[in-house]
């Protein structure tokens, strides 16, 4: 039954002219979105034992960093009187993301690189209220390649807001993560029908590492 219902959706979007392919430039970027402590480690009450993605984001950096693609980070941190804001009133426990604390620091396995921008955010997007687009532009990126978390949530905001921006996106399949499972095939089937395409972390990696060193600077 669930093969037929699978046939049934996807004939939906395939005649509303969804599911088209990306076409990948030659100057990446990379935007690891909030792989925070307070994500990536379940003994926080916003986390998950996000191990898996982060090692597969490890793979991803690895290759960017081997071809001097630009990486960047982003941490979600909210500072007193914050908890004013609309979205800490929607979901009032991301108020523990508190500017300083252990919970809003980079999972020390990406190893972050002293030449690796770390943005800081209060919303769910990494361009909302950042510089991170002008950074890209500046750049002359051509494309976005999304890891972190969470899929359904800052994941898929940062994607749309790429797209808006202009820029295509690639998904690491592998390297984003959710508290649950069926917000993050949900909304994975949404980015690749609509915004971005959903790739493999061995694809990714393939991809960064053919892009020569030229092209990145």
């Amino acid at each position: 039954m669930q093969d037929k219902d699978d046939e049934a959706i996807g004939r939906i979007y395939e005649r509303a002219g969804f599911g088209g392919a990306v076409e990948p430039g030659r100057r990446p970027a990379v935007v690891v979105v909030d792989l925070s402590r307070g994500f990536t480690e379940a003994r926080f009450p916003t986390g998950s034992d996000l191990s898996a993605e982060v090692a597969a984001t490890g793979r991803v950096l690895a290759a960017a960093r081997a071809g001097s693609t630009p990486v960047f980070f982003t941490t979600i941190a909210y500072e007193p009187g914050d908890e004013r804001l609309a979205w800490v009133r929607k979901a009032p426990g991301l108020a523990v993301l508190a500017a300083g604390s252990e919970l809003v620091e980079l999972d020390p396995r990406l190893e972050p690189q002293p030449d690796e921008p770390i943005l800081v955010k209060k919303g769910a997007s990494a361009f909302f209220d950042t510089d991170l687009a002008d950074r890209l532009h500046g750049l002359g990126v051509d494309t976005v390649v999304v890891c972190g978390a969470t899929t359904s949530g800052c994941v898929r905001a940062s994607v749309v807001d790429a797209v808006q921006h202009g820029f295509p996106v690639l998904v690491v399949r592998e390297a984003v993560g959710d508290r649950a499972q069926a917000p993050h095939d949900a909304n994975l089937f949404d980015i690749e029908q609509k915004y971005g395409d959903v790739v493999s972390v061995d694809a990714a990696v393939s991809y960064l590492s053919a892009i020569p060193q030229e092209a990145t600077r």
